[in-house]
């Protein structure tokens, strides 16, 4: 089974919230027939976006393949979060990687929100971005280690935009009953993920990139020249980039061996009107400390956009609503009444240790993907990193690349059923408060 065409129509948007308040774009021709490029870029998401976008600004010839649409994938689907740091703490990348490259992760990771904001702002990008991100928790002991790492962040890394909360001062942003207390990062923000997606491609097109839609790639030949083989036409091209993340299917096996796809689930509500200040009383982003994370924010026209469960198998779950509203109404238990107007479902990529896989495949094909839900700010960060890079200037791939990734236990085959033993152990602590 091929998850590009698992639980979607062919060259068609889910039926999200996000697509029906974005503004579309006009479908880009499918390939055909031969062409030859500086660059090939295979996806159409954040990563190959930026990768295309800044490589056609410095001057080269630039082809986007995507199977689907541009902004297809987990880039028009996700929670919209542009999160500080990787997606491991800091702490934790001190032990994995030492003290300098640690640093230089936080510096990397630093350069990513900016790059986000920087180029909504360049390219006039109407996304809703907003600042804000709380982190919230369910018992004294997560507080205590939240304002921990705050501190650490403070004083190692100079990074002083996050502020200690108590259970008051969590109550007066997000009244839930679940949550005791937390942190408020307002150097994070959020926002419409489609919208921030499209816009990139606008900026790309406007820029000569060269991007064909409904075009599944299905062979790459590597060489000094690569050629990329589609269905109806082929791509000859000195480099090639690979931002596939959760789709990859069987393109490359060493990725696939190191980025394994999940699934994750968010549901629109009714507009709430005044009933909103009830969920958020500030315009900021939440994300909880539950290993199966739950992630919500409120839209512009005052929905609660809830994100909650994760599969790993190729479908979706037939009633996404009944997945996403069991954690939403443990968090929000007045809501039992709310309708929920918008379910989606979208597939990701993740690593062993939740840490993107930046690699060399070949010594002119580079690949980027495993975000593990830390896309936003990582993946268009990755694809500029990729433009960089093929213009010799290494230093900052070469800092991700270095980053250990193990490859998943038990192969394509056994991996799913290893990781579902995992996350019902991870999911039993969860709902134990272990």
């Amino acid at each position: 089974m091929n998850l590009l065409y698992a639980n979607d129509r062919p060259g068609e948007y889910p039926e999200s919230w996000y697509a029906a308040t974005a503004t579309p774009l006009n479908p880009f021709e499918r390939l055909k027939g031969q062409t030859r490029a500086d660059v090939c870029v295979i996806g159409g998401g954040y990563t190959g976006l930026s990768a295309a976008l800044h490589l056609a600004e410095a001057g080269r010839d630039v082809v986007l393949l995507d199977a689907h649409r541009v902004g297809f994938g987990a880039s028009g689907r996700n929670g919209g979060q542009l999160g500080s740091g990787q997606r491991m703490g800091q702490d934790g990348l001190e032990k994995l990687v030492g003290r300098d490259d640690a640093a230089k992760l936080w510096a990397l990771a630093e350069d990513a929100k900016d790059l986000v904001k920087s180029l909504v702002a360049k390219h006039k990008i109407d996304c809703h971005l907003k600042p804000g991100i709380a982190h919230a928790c369910f018992s004294k002991r997560e507080v205590a280690e939240e304002h921990e790492y705050a501190e650490h962040l403070q004083t190692r890394y100079g990074y002083g935009e996050i502020e200690p909360l108590d259970h008051d001062q969590l109550q007066a942003i997000c009244p839930s009953p679940s949550y005791v207390g937390g942190t408020l990062d307002m150097g994070a923000g959020h926002l419409h993920p489609l919208s921030y997606a499209l816009g990139l491609a606008r900026a790309a097109a406007a820029a000569g990139v060269r991007i064909h839609e409904k075009s599944e790639v299905h062979d790459i030949i590597p060489g000094s020249k690569a050629v990329v083989r589609t269905n109806h036409g082929q791509v000859e091209a000195d480099h090639v980039i690979l931002g596939c993340n959760g789709y990859l299917g069987g393109l490359d096996r060493k990725v696939a061996a190191r980025v394994m796809p999940i699934n994750n689930f968010i549901a629109a509500t009714e507009p709430l009107g005044d009933e909103a200040d009830k969920v958020l009383a500030r315009d900021v982003a939440i994300a909880d400390t539950k290993f199966v994370i739950n992630y919500f924010r409120l839209s512009h026209d005052k929905r609660l956009l809830f994100g909650g469960g994760e599969s790993y198998g190729y479908k979706f779950p037939a009633d996404i609503a009944a997945t996403v509203r069991k954690p939403m109404l443990q968090i929000f238990p007045h809501l039992r009444d709310v309708r929920i107007d918008y379910t989606w479902g979208g597939t990701l990529g993740i690593t062993m240790k939740r840490m993107p896989y930046l690699a060399r495949l070949a010594p002119n094909i580079l690949t980027a993907s495993g975000y593990s839900g830390h896309g936003v700010g990582t993946a268009t960060h990755a694809g500029w990193l990729m433009a960089q890079a093929i213009a010799g200037q290494t230093d900052g791939f070469d800092t991700m690349a270095r980053i250990p990734t193990s490859t998943f236990p038990g192969g394509s085959m056994m991996r799913s059923p290893l990781l579902v033993l995992a996350m019902t152990w991870y999911a039993t602590r969860d709902r134990l408060g272990i």
